[in-house]
C-alpha cells in the first residue's frame, strides 16, 4: 500500500537525528549504538526510495525530502507522547493538576488549600498559576479556572462565581469617604487585570453609573488583581475590582464595599476540563469542594444595584 507507514523505530531514529543534525547525539538520546541508529535511518530511506540526509565528513544535513518529513515527524511524536501521558493520567485517581490565574490562585485557592487536603488526603493537588492558556494534554493539566468571555468549545464548562465590580477599601477609609462623590478626593487604585473587558468596566464607568462625570487619574496602577488587593489591604487606597477575588476579605471585614452600585459584565469565571473527564473521581471531588467553598462566603453583591456595562455603553 502506498500510504503504509514505515516502522515506528525508524521514524523515531530519523526524528531525533533530524532534530540534532547528528547521528551520534540521536543515538545517545535513544540509548542505541550509532551503528544501530544508522541502520534504522538507512531502512527508512529504502522504504521511501530517497535519501533523507546528506552525509558530510563530520556532520549531516537534511535533504529536501528530510526537510519535508522532519516537522511532521516531530509533531507526530510530540502528539503521541502527549496522548500517552494523558492516557496514563486517566489511570491515576490520586493526582490532580489545576491551573488558574495568579489572583484567583493567591486569593481564592491557596488560602483554602488546607480544607481540600483535609477532606481529600488521598489526592495530590498541584497548582499552576499563570495567565497562559494551557493545553490539557500537552501541559498535563486536569482542571483550568479561567475568567473572561471564553466560548469553551469542546470543553466541559461550569460557571463558578456570580460577581460584579465595585469600589472596595479598608473600613477606616470607608468612614472618611462615605459617598460616591467623595471618592473624587480619595486615593484611587487601578486594577488593570480587567482592562480587556469590552465594553470597559473601570472607575470612569462606575462614576458615570452614579451620575458623576469624572475620569480619575489613579494614584497607582497594578497589572494583577492580587497586587491591587494587597495595596488596598495595606491602606494604600480604594480599589475598583472584582468581588470574586476579594470574597475572603469582605467576609472577614478587612475590606468593605460600601456603595450601592456594582457593575456587571458578560465575562465570568468558569471551571474547565476536557470533555468526558468531568466525572473522574478527583475532578468530581475538586468541583464539589470548590463550589461548596465559594458558596460558603458572601459574593460581595448582596443588596447592591447591579448595572450591566453593556447598558451603559
Amino acid at each position: 500500500m502506498a500510504d503504509r507507514l514505515p516502522p515506528l523505530t525508524a521514524l523515531r531514529a530519523f526524528e531525533s537525528a533530524a532534530r540534532h543534525l547528528s547521528f551520534a547525539k540521536a543515538a545517545e538520546e535513544l540509548n542505541v549504538t550509532p551503528a544501530a541508529l544508522s541502520f534504522q535511518i538507512k531502512n527508512l530511506e529504502e522504504h521511501l526510495g530517497a535519501p533523507l540526509f546528506h552525509r558530510l565528513n563530520r556532520a549531516v544535513e537534511l535533504t529536501e525530502a528530510g526537510r519535508v518529513l522532519s516537522p511532521g515527524a516531530s509533531e507526530g511524536f510530540e502528539r503521541l507522547a502527549a496522548a500517552w501521558r494523558a492516557t496514563r493520567r486517566l489511570q491515576d485517581a490520586r493526582a490532580l493538576a489545576v491551573t488558574a490565574g495568579p489572583a484567583f490562585t493567591a486569593k481564592c485557592l491557596a488560602p483554602r488549600l488546607y480544607n481540600f487536603a483535609r477532606a481529600y488526603p488521598q489526592i495530590e493537588l498541584r497548582f499552576v498559576a499563570g495567565l497562559r492558556m494551557m493545553d490539557f494534554e500537552r501541559d498535563e493539566i486536569d482542571v483550568a479556572i479561567r475568567y473572561g468571555y471564553g466560548a469553551d468549545a469542546g470543553l466541559y464548562s461550569e460557571h463558578l462565581i456570580d460577581e460584579g465590580l465595585t469600589p472596595m477599601m479598608r473600613p477606616e477609609l470607608a468612614a472618611r469617604f462615605t459617598t460616591p462623590q467623595s471618592l473624587i478626593d480619595a486615593p484611587l487604585l487601578h486594577d488593570a487585570s480587567h482592562d480587556f473587558l469590552d465594553p470597559p468596566a473601570n472607575w470612569a464607568v462606575w462614576f458615570r453609573a452614579n451620575g458623576i462625570d469624572h475620569t480619575p487619574a489613579p494614584t497607582a496602577r497594578f497589572s494583577q488583581a492580587d497586587h491591587a488587593l494587597d495595596a488596598t489591604l495595606a491602606g494604600g487606597g480604594v480599589v475598583f475590582t472584582r468581588t470574586s477575588v476579594a470574597q475572603q476579605y469582605l467576609a472577614s471585614g478587612q475590606l468593605v464595599a460600601p456603595f450601592d452600585i456594582a457593575l456587571t459584565t458578560r465575562a465570568r469565571f468558569r471551571l474547565l476540563c476536557a470533555k468526558g473527564t468531568e466525572m473522574r473521581p478527583q475532578i468530581v471531588a475538586f468541583r464539589e469542594w470548590l463550589s461548596s467553598e465559594i458558596r460558603s462566603l458572601p459574593t460581595g453583591l448582596e443588596g447592591k444595584t447591579l448595572i450591566s456595562v453593556e447598558d451603559l455603553s
